[in-house]
């Protein structure tokens, strides 16, 4: 491929996304690359701290359980409030908190805290996609999505280096960093990002219907099957941080070779999420969610076969292609299901059942291997696969083009009596 291709392809695929999506997709890398406490967490309480493992893993686990608590009232803030306004609120408390969490002595009172930096810190991402769908057209949401995944990765690859130096020096100057850049995204986000939650006038409220709420997303069963595919999807990903590390010390290997292993993840999304996403973004969905499934539950069950450090590599690659396929794919389905008016509900929705899995998985590592050995372990995410399969295949038989959250020619009315607050979010 000559150097003339490559520019086209680049170009090709950054070009035709509005101004706005650029600022948010530039606020999410600077937040990635403040990326500290959910990395070195448990490193800080165990060797800084020297607190047991046990605590740690109640500490981690607490964490979670704010993502969890905080995804369906940061969804219903979005819709009511706005998508600018949950941001910045989001971003101002997890700069407050992870500052706060780096000067905690009590064991009670980090724990504390460190459940309110996992709220904060979850609270914006129903927001983000929510103004994601907001101002890109449905033709380019996969791309768009895709983007703002490879943002994520690469300020957690950058992140993550630098931070290992950092907390060779001072795990407190972690945390400030962190607080520091994530009140610099909320200061991005107050300076360059226009609100975009559309808002109805006179004619549009009988056009766009009753009002939604929590319940309505409940009944929504497409969209719940969409959730629930979700969560196991994130079980079987989750075990690449979680399992993984564990099955490889059992099989004699040091944290250094996990290291190196679970880098060809990192590093392959950088280099092909862009390229991948090209190839991709037109084609069936369904069809790529059900590859995608079975590549991400047979791959990590190819662990179980796994010898030398270069195959527990090869394993990695297979589940990072799954993921760089699943997750821009996913997230443009989830856009597609979401009425405009609940769209950060339905995101909420969406996110919790990631920070479940984040809960649920080192459970279910830790029973699996302890009980029966981490062989069973790799079948169950095989076992997941399918299963995870069978259901996109068969919740998106029938599935029109269009969806509540795609404006098509038939819908005009509810397109002109549906608008946005800030018309220059679309500039």
């Amino acid at each position: 491929m000559s150097v003339a291709t490559m520019r086209r392809a680049a170009r090709e695929s950054v070009s035709g996304l509005p101004r706005a999506f650029w600022w948010l997709w530039a606020s999410t890398l600077v937040n990635r690359l403040g990326a500290f406490v959910a990395t070195f967490m448990t490193l800080y309480l165990t060797l800084d701290r020297g607190y047991s493992a046990s605590f740690a893993g109640l500490v981690v686990a607490l964490h979670g359980l704010g993502g969890v608590m905080s995804s369906l009232v940061a969804g219903v803030m979005t819709d009511r409030l706005g998508r600018r306004p949950t941001m910045l609120a989001a971003n101002v408390s997890t700069s407050l908190s992870v500052a706060l969490l780096g000067f905690m002595e009590h064991p009670a009172a980090i724990a504390a805290v460190a459940l309110l930096v996992g709220m904060a810190s979850n609270a914006s991402r129903p927001a983000v996609s929510a103004m994601m769908a907001d101002i890109v057209r449905p033709e380019d949401r996969v791309r768009a999505f895709a983007l703002n995944y490879w943002a994520i990765n690469l300020g957690f690859a950058v992140s993550a280096t630098a931070a290992g130096f950092v907390a060779e020096y001072s795990y407190l100057a972690g945390f400030l960093g962190e607080a520091a850049l994530t009140l610099l995204c909320a200061v991005l986000v107050f300076v360059k990002l226009p609100e975009s939650r559309p808002v109805k006038d006179a004619a549009g409220e009988a056009a766009a219907g009753p009002e939604i709420g929590l319940g309505s997303v409940l009944r929504d069963g497409r969209f719940m099957g969409v959730v629930g595919l979700s969560f196991l999807i994130s079980l079987i990903f989750t075990q690449g941080s979680v399992g993984l590390p564990v099955a490889m010390g059992a099989a004699g290997f040091t944290p250094g070779d996990y290291g190196l292993v679970v880098a060809v993840n990192g590093l392959l999304i950088v280099v092909l999420q862009i390229p991948v996403t090209r190839f991709i973004e037109h084609r069936d969905p369904q069809k790529l969610l059900v590859v995608s499934a079975l590549l991400a539950g047979y791959g990590f069950a190819m662990t179980a076969f796994a010898g030398p450090l270069w195959a527990y590599a090869a394993t990695v690659v297979l589940w990072t292609l799954a993921e760089i396929v699943n997750s821009p794919t996913q997230m443009g389905l989830v856009a597609r299901l979401s009425p405009v008016h609940g769209r950060g509900r339905y995101q909420g929705m969406y996110t919790m059942s990631w920070a479940v899995a984040a809960l649920v998985a080192p459970l279910m590592a830790g029973f699996v291997i302890d009980r029966l050995g981490a062989a069973w372990l790799w079948g169950a995410t095989g076992v997941l696969g399918t299963v995870a399969a069978l259901g996109y295949w068969l919740l998106m038989r029938g599935l029109p083009e269009g969806g509540p959250g795609t404006v098509t020619a038939g819908s005009a009315g509810t397109a002109a009596a549906v608008r946005p607050v800030a018309a220059s979010a679309e500039a």
